[in-house]
């Protein structure tokens, strides 16, 4: 069945995700600059930093100056992450120039819970209702349920469509609790287990219980299948995906050093163009942001468009 969208919202994760990961250390001026490329582009939602520890995640020590550093531009949503009580206060501190929300943040795997935030499933569901309490006490609107490794994991294995439903089951029970509407779901591959096959059974197992929430996809590269997964999304209808420039990033817990990151937002700009789903992005310039990327890195990042170029480029070229 294809039920292509009309236009797709790409949330662009390389800043925050990228140099979460990066042996580093990146200079400030280096990850601001790469911001302000960004919003240059076209794309209107990126996530510029992690309020997280600096002992766990060194790599975003320097969040409060880069959030405070970068010149927002007019029509992008910029946003950030944090996990806890603490992260939420520091990010409430740009809420001038930080477009805040609240999401329910769990896993379908409970090892990956436990390596990825120290707590087990019921734990953190637990933690979720003090954190949902938290966003409602601060005027944040919860909307959203994230759920990680809901494709497999690198430490509980595969991971069923049932297993799923019931991490969703439970993000919906804590919003019903708090008097707060759920809106979308997020399903991320966040070690890499995703195949088309497995979308569609994920994807399928969730709409079919909850016909009228939003499904986006999280979608990493680590065994190469994260266009073809992306493809099986956008032929089921799905409209929201994260992606990272050039493929920056990977999960610091995913337990596999090395692993491509996500999804390339450039990748998925053609793929989607290509299929005749708009973007609103110059894909040209965003692979020059891809570049740039890579020079502040200093290392080859992931993206085959990095050396490639785009398609328009060569059709412009031919004609």
């Amino acid at each position: 069945m294809s039920d292509l969208p009309q236009t797709v919202d790409i949330h662009e994760e390389g800043p925050r995700e990228g140099f979460q990961i990066e042996p580093g250390p990146i200079p400030s001026a280096d990850k601001i600059a790469l911001i302000e490329a960004l919003a240059g582009t076209g794309l209107r939602h990126i996530q510029v930093a992690s309020f997280v520890s600096p002992r766990l995640v060194p790599g975003w020590a320097d969040a409060e100056a880069v959030v405070g550093g970068f010149r927002p531009r007019e029509g992008v949503r910029y946003t950030a992450l944090w996990f806890n009580e603490s992260g939420l206060n520091r990010a409430m501190a740009f809420r001038d120039r930080l477009h805040l929300t609240g999401s329910i943040a769990l896993s379908a795997s409970d090892a990956f819970s436990v390596k990825n935030l120290n707590r087990g499933h019921a734990e953190n569901l637990e933690a979720m209702r003090r954190q949902t309490a938290l966003h409602l006490k601060a005027g944040l609107p919860v909307t959203r349920i994230g759920v990680m490794a809901a494709f497999g994991c690198n430490y509980q294995g595969d991971i069923t469509p049932a297993q799923v439903v019931r991490t969703v089951a439970d993000g919906l029970a804590i919003a019903a609790e708090q008097g707060v509407t759920i809106t979308d779901v997020s399903l991320a591959d966040t070690m890499g287990w995703a195949t088309p096959a497995r979308i569609e059974r994920g994807v399928g197992a969730v709409r079919e219980r909850w016909p009228d929430l939003r499904i986006g996809l999280h979608l990493h590269d680590t065994r190469g299948l994260a266009v073809a997964n992306a493809h099986a999304g956008l032929r089921l209808g799905v409209r929201r995906f994260d992606s990272t420039v050039g493929g920056l990033g990977g999960c610091p817990f995913a337990g596999q050093k090395g692993a491509a990151g996500n999804i390339c937002t450039e990748e998925l700009v053609l793929l989607c163009e290509e299929m005749g789903v708009g973007t609103g992005v110059d894909l040209d310039a965003l692979i020059e942001v891809g570049r740039m990327a890579e020079r502040i890195v200093g290392h080859q990042l992931p993206s085959e468009l990095l050396r490639a170029g785009s398609l328009d480029a060569f059709r412009k070229r031919a004609a």
